[in-house]
């Protein structure tokens, strides 16, 4: 199932996307990691375009975010925008990456003209890369200054000798300059630029804001506690550990201004809201606390996190959640949505590539008809989340779901049936019969 159609199903917060090609499939990418966002990219041309894009889906969306600073100026004094309008700034950040090529490149000994960014930001960075000897010379005229003005600056300097390079904020002026044969480089925002863009924008939504004080469950239980108070020495020993642990937990709540309540042998409860675990967890991605324990003492742990609008609900699917984190094998947290959804499994004591995977109910419910259970389910987006992994071999699936071949392939033809699955290859073996590869495409 596409993002557009999870999207649809659980109602998320509606973004308008609008700039140019570049920026707009730079932030689709980065705005995978914010799972209350369904995002309408629009792409322009020219700046100047800008207002009518978001005159268009302004009714549609909860809040705007543009590609550059100029755009957004225009869309704001179209006056006839009453949603939040948000922009990804050129910082200094995207000046290192600049000056790193033009260094490569070979041709800033001659100096370098850069608009956008202050005198202080672009010595700051010379002075931070040591290089200081570049001579550098800044646009000091208007913030929201037109193109024409800044392709004649940065013109009159390179032909008289004094820079050998432009770096600018601006694709048009890039492009201008390059068709007039002058050596420039783009100044892209950084990654981390548009993250902190995306969620001031998050955060001024009223969607968010009403989403602040919501309820949230979280269940923590230790993996296979029995077997680690197996290793210590005494009872003395395996005591300490329990209040080591339960002191660990009960800070990591405390960091969440939660409540805290101890549930009795390896199992804890905690209730917190949701505004304040999003912060918490960098919307959604890594549980500090697990870090912290499996390095402190070797444990791993289970965790379900639940939302729902009544204490309830959330409590319910909690327990729906834990239940998924002990399916794929302990060491791994899952939230279960209000509507379904599921969210995980976010970072724990292992380093993972992508470390969100989103599933909404929908798509649960069609796999489970189709003969994968929530078990095998959850075991295929745990490993698809931690090595980005969507192909399977057969033998490869019956070690991962810890079964026979034979149950592996009866299960691939089940899958295969109900378009689950699909076969995307053949690899060859020297001796033996070819071995097809399997695709759960759903993962993609």
């Amino acid at each position: 199932m596409t993002r557009s159609s999870q999207a649809a199903a659980i109602q998320q917060i509606r973004i308008g996307i609008i700039g140019t090609q570049t920026i707009v499939d730079k932030i689709m990418k980065i705005i995978e990691t914010f799972p209350s966002f369904d995002p309408v990219p629009l792409v322009f041309q020219e700046e100047d375009e800008a207002p009518a894009l978001a005159e268009q889906i302004g009714r549609e969306v909860e809040v705007l975010f543009l590609s550059d600073p100029s755009s957004q100026r225009k869309v704001k004094e179209l006056n006839r925008i009453i949603i939040p309008v948000h922009y990804v700034p050129v910082t200094d950040a995207g000046l290192y990456k600049a000056l790193f090529i033009a260094q490569q490149k070979g041709i800033m000994a001659g100096g370098i003209s850069v608009d956008t960014l202050t005198e202080t930001m672009v010595y700051r960075t010379l002075k931070d890369l040591n290089l200081p000897s570049v001579q550098a010379i800044t646009y000091d005229g208007p913030v929201y200054a037109p193109k024409e003005s800044l392709i004649a600056f940065h013109k009159a300097y390179y032909e008289s000798g004094q820079c050998s390079i432009a770096l600018t904020g601006s694709q048009a002026v890039a492009q201008a300059l390059t068709a007039l044969g002058i050596p420039n480089e783009w100044l892209l925002p950084s990654d981390q630029d548009i993250v902190v863009s995306l969620e001031r924008a998050l955060l001024s939504t009223s969607s968010r804001r009403s989403r602040e004080g919501q309820i949230v469950v979280g269940m923590i239980n230790i993996d296979d506690f029995g077997a680690q108070a197996l290793r210590r020495n005494n009872e003395h020993e395996v005591q300490k550990l329990k209040l080591d642990i339960h002191r660990m937990v009960l800070d990591y709540v405390e960091s969440l201004d939660g409540y805290f309540t101890h549930l009795g042998g390896d199992e804890y409860l905690f209730f917190t809201t949701r505004g304040i675990f999003e912060r918490e967890t960098g919307g959604y991605k890594t549980i500090p606390l697990a870090k912290d324990v499996n390095k402190t003492h070797g444990i791993s742990l289970s965790i379900g996190m639940g939302f729902g609008p009544s204490a309830s609900m959330a409590g319910t699917n909690a327990r729906i959640a834990m239940r998924k984190s002990k399916e794929v094998g302990g060491n791994a947290c899952f939230i279960v949505r209000e509507d379904g959804t599921l969210i995980g499994p976010l970072e724990m004591a292992d380093p993972v590539q992508e470390v969100l995977s989103f599933t909404d109910a929908e798509l649960i419910k069609r796999a489970e008809d189709a003969g994968m259970t929530s078990a095998y389910l959850s075991k295929l987006l745990n490993q698809r989340a931690r090595s980005g992994k969507y192909e399977y071999k057969v033998h490869e699936l019956a070690h991962l779901l810890d079964i026979t071949v034979r149950s592996a392939h009866r299960l691939l033809q089940t899958w295969l049936d109900n378009d689950l699955v699909e076969i995307s290859g053949i690899e060859k073996v020297p001796r033996g019969r070819p071995r097809q590869i399997f695709r759960f495409s759903f993962l993609e």
